[in-house]
Formats: structure tokens, C-alpha cells, sequence
């Protein structure tokens, strides 16, 4: 039997312990479906809406565009229109204020859709003409910086025209802006296949864009947006960022990301947050792996359930972001003069919790979708995370103690709480789960109330298995 002790006893402190939410990158994904009405609607209720998956944060990225006359990036979505056009009868450059209207047409949709919208802007890259290489995939040596010299206020004055735009002209209250995205790296390089990207050393480099960004915001008269610094790919590279800005920035900076793709120092950047009053967040994550003894569909799920627990209970973030809702695609025309990858088997590891079918314009959800529902549908914006040292994750309002537990193992597991140490009362408690597959298994499956004696509950985990407990 599986025996967890519920205290109060290291509550998160991030963000004044209170949780900011749940989220998505809207790149890519938003730009590939943006251009359906049906298509559009339908996510933002099924990943925004409380009836969906109940998440609130929005990252917006403001694409660079890249040279026109360039066909390398070979994927249907990761081709992100820049804002600023090169007008060829005036040799100027001008805004477009539709040039990415499929990303907004999402976004507006999705910030209607949720109760707490919070929407960051963040950049991939530069336009391409303010680059080294002339390409907003990289530069021709990834692991030197690519934008250029003379343009870092000329990239902040392009962020800050975008974020001012979609803040004023569209009404969309932006929260947070982040300059950079996974810059210490030699990922982005020119003629890239996959998607724009731009390396910024970690020192000068980081320091002088972080800076510009926040002058220039300032300067449009945003002063409630917060800055946002590092998003580096893993918590090792957040940890060099942030010991290698000056004073100056990390006095501007509002807020520090990190990606969980790399996580040999978690605990560390969690300590130096904690030990620096920081605000933190876990910005991007994903992965196509799995979990569980002959799972299933489930087998993806199990993974990202046990990712999230562990990010959070390590981390101690006050918001967790997936990378991509949706990274597959089905069309019969493809997209851009490119193919879709097609639908994956959901039995096996992918990205994402779901997949497009633009032939029918449906969207077709999985057992890692529901998986993810096991979290941001129950743990909610203002609970607080409380660390119990358990490989569960558990929060905190007022009027509730949640739990998610998982059950990677086919065999079902015995499971007892006691929740004497919270100095609550607690009368009943309420069971919804997941498991098996799509078809004709669980998917938040919700069981009958259950009245509790003494503050202790006793049940039986279902093989394969994640389940929210709700106690009241």
C-alpha cells in the first residue's frame, strides 16, 4: 500500500504562493489552423474553456519572417509571418497588420475563451533583415549571436510596436514580453528545416537585448508589462543566464523562464529563485515518449503526467506551459507548398495532446489531452502548491485539498491519505480519473463522492491510471 502524509508545511513561495495558470505556446500550431473558422472555435473551447482543458495562458510569438525568396523550412506550421514587410516600390519596410492574422485569429479566440487570459509575447527570432545571416533560421555559425550589431534597438522597437498594437488596437492585454527564446544554444542555424530561431550569448548579448526591450516598452507607455528573462531549453543554461546578467537587468526583470527539456540542475534553479525572491515559470516543455507496463494510449499521458509532478515539485514554478496543443496535422493539400506530417499512433510517444484533420476540420483528442485535464482543470489560478515530498502534486485553496496521482504500473495500488497534519477537517472527497484508452476506457471519468472518517481516505488506484482527488 501506498502511504502519503498531506502537511502544509513548504508551501511554494513562488509568486506569493500564488499559481498563475496553465498554458500553450500558440506557435505553431495557431498559425496552421488559424485560417478556419471551425477550426479555430473549436480550440479555443476544447484547450481554453472551462469545459476543455480550463487553460489561461497564451505565448504569442511574434514571428520574424523570414527572406522571402527562402523555401527551407520544410514544416506546414513553423512558417510564422513577420510583421514588418519589405515594400519593394519604396525600398521601406512597413508594418502589416494582418500578415499573421491565422495566429490572431486564435488568439482572440482563445483570450475570449478563458476566465484569467494571460498572454506573453515572446520572439524566435528577428525579422531576417536584422540578422547577421540574412535568414531568421540561425546563422551560418549557430553558436554565435545573429542578430545584428547595429539592430538591437531596432528589434526592441519591433517587439514593442507589435506587443503595443495587440495590447492597444486589439484590446488583448498583454502581460509579459520575453525577447529571446532558447538563446544560448546551437539549435537556429541558417537554411534550417525546422523552424527560425537566433542565438544570443549569455552575458552582453542577453544583457543589452533584455535592456532595450525594457526601455522601449517603457517607452510606449506599457508599464504594466512585466519583462521575462532567459527561457533558456534547460534549467543548467537558465542558471548561467541568469548568474551572468548585471544588476541593471536583473533589476528590470520582472520574471525568470526556464524549458524543462534539460533538467540536471531543476532543484538548483528552483533553490537560486527561491533563494533571489523570484518570480518562475516552466515556459516549454514536451517530449514524444512514454510511460506505464503495456499502457496503451495511455502510455503518452502517463508520461506527461509524471513530468508535470515532477517539474512542479522540483521547480516549484507558479505556472507550468506545454510546448504545443497540437504538433500534427492531416491534410490532403498540405500547407504552403508542404505536407503534414499525418496522424501519429496514439499508442506510441508524439508532441502535443491532440491532432488537426484540416480534410474534416475536426480536431481528435487523445488520453494524454484528458491527462493533462487531470491538472489544469482542478488545480486552478491562486491555489497554492504545496510540497509534500511525494512523487503526487498537490494544492491548496481555502476550501480544498487536491491531489493527482498516478499509477504507471498495470497492477492496481492500494492508496491511503491521511490528511491530519492540515489541521482541516475533511468530510468528503471527490475521485475523477483517466485511463485506458480513447475509445472505451476513462477520460475525466468522475467517480461518486465519497465521505471520509477521521481524515484518513483509503482507495484502490486503477492500473494505468491518473486520478484527482478533490477534498473538501
Amino acid at each position: 500500500m501506498k502511504e502519503i502524509k498531506i502537511h502544509f508545511n513548504n508551501p511554494s513561495t513562488t509568486n506569493n504562493g500564488k499559481f498563475q495558470g496553465w498554458g500553450t505556446s500558440l506557435c505553431w500550431w495557431a498559425n496552421r489552423l488559424g485560417y478556419s473558422p471551425a477550426l479555430t472555435e473549436k480550440s479555443a473551447k476544447l484547450f481554453f474553456s472551462k469545459d476543455g482543458l480550463n487553460l489561461n495562458i497564451m505565448r504569442y510569438n511574434i514571428g520574424g519572417g523570414d527572406d522571402p525568396e527562402h523555401k527551407h523550412i520544410t514544416r506546414t506550421d513553423s512558417i510564422v509571418p513577420g510583421w514588418l514587410i519589405y515594400d519593394k516600390t519604396t525600398n521601406s519596410y512597413k508594418y502589416k497588420y494582418d500578415a499573421d492574422s491565422n495566429q490572431l485569429n486564435v488568439l482572440k479566440a482563445c483570450y475570449k475563451a478563458t476566465e484569467n487570459p494571460y498572454v506573453e509575447v515572446f520572439s524566435n527570432s528577428p525579422p531576417y533583415f536584422m540578422t547577421k545571416s540574412g535568414c531568421s533560421s540561425g546563422g551560418e555559425k549557430p553558436n554565435e549571436n545573429n542578430l545584428r550589431d547595429d539592430c538591437y534597438e531596432a528589434f526592441a522597437e519591433y517587439l514593442a510596436h507589435v506587443t503595443q498594437y495587440i495590447n492597444n488596437t486589439l484590446e488583448i492585454k498583454v502581460s509579459s514580453i520575453s525577447p529571446m527564446n532558447e538563446p544560448n544554444t546551437d539549435y537556429w542555424h541558417y537554411l534550417s528545416e525546422k523552424q527560425e530561431g537566433c542565438h544570443f550569448d549569455s552575458g552582453d548579448s542577453q544583457n543589452k537585448i533584455i535592456l532595450e526591450t525594457a526601455k522601449t516598452i517603457k517607452s510606449k507607455g506599457l508599464f504594466d508589462i512585466e519583462i521575462v528573462g532567459s527561457d533558456e531549453t534547460s534549467t543548467d543554461k537558465a542558471i548561467i543566464a541568469y548568474n551572468a546578467y548585471s544588476d541593471e537587468v536583473k533589476n528590470v526583470l520582472d520574471r525568470i523562464s526556464t524549458h524543462s527539456y534539460g533538467t540536471e540542475r531543476i532543484k538548483d534553479l528552483g533553490e537560486l529563485m527561491k533563494k533571489e525572491s523570484r518570480n518562475l515559470w516552466m515556459s516549454e516543455t514536451d517530449w514524444g515518449d512514454v510511460s506505464g507496463e503495456n499502457a496503451g494510449e495511455m502510455g503518452a499521458g502517463l508520461w506527461l503526467s509524471k513530468k508535470i509532478i515532477s517539474d512542479i515539485n522540483a521547480l516549484s514554478p507558479s505556472a507550468w506551459v506545454l510546448w504545443l496543443v497540437i504538433d500534427f496535422h492531416k491534410s490532403e493539400n498540405g500547407y504552403c507548398g508542404n505536407k503534414d506530417f499525418g496522424i501519429p499512433d496514439k499508442e506510441k510517444g508524439f508532441w502535443g495532446l491532440a491532432f488537426a484533420d484540416h480534410d474534416t476540420k475536426e480536431i481528435l483528442l487523445t488520453q494524454k489531452y484528458y491527462c493533462m485535464g487531470q491538472f489544469s482543470r482542478y488545480i486552478n489560478v491562486n491555489d497554492t502548491i504545496q510540497h509534500i515530498n511525494e512523487d503526487v502534486l498537490c494544492a491548496t485553496n481555502d476550501k480544498e485539498v487536491k491531489l493527482v496521482v498516478v499509477n504507471d504500473k498495470t497492477a492496481q495500488m492500494p492508496l491511503k491519505i491521511d490528511l491530519n497534519d492540515t489541521n482541516r477537517c475533511i468530510s468528503s472527497v471527490k475521485a475523477i480519473r483517466t485511463s485506458g484508452n480513447l475509445q472505451n476506457g476513462e477520460s475525466w471519468y468522475e467517480l461518486p463522492d465519497e465521505k471520509i472518517s477521521k481524515n484518513i481516505y483509503e482507495t484502490t488506484l486503477k492500473g494505468n491510471s491518473v486520478t484527482t482527488l478533490i477534498f473538501r
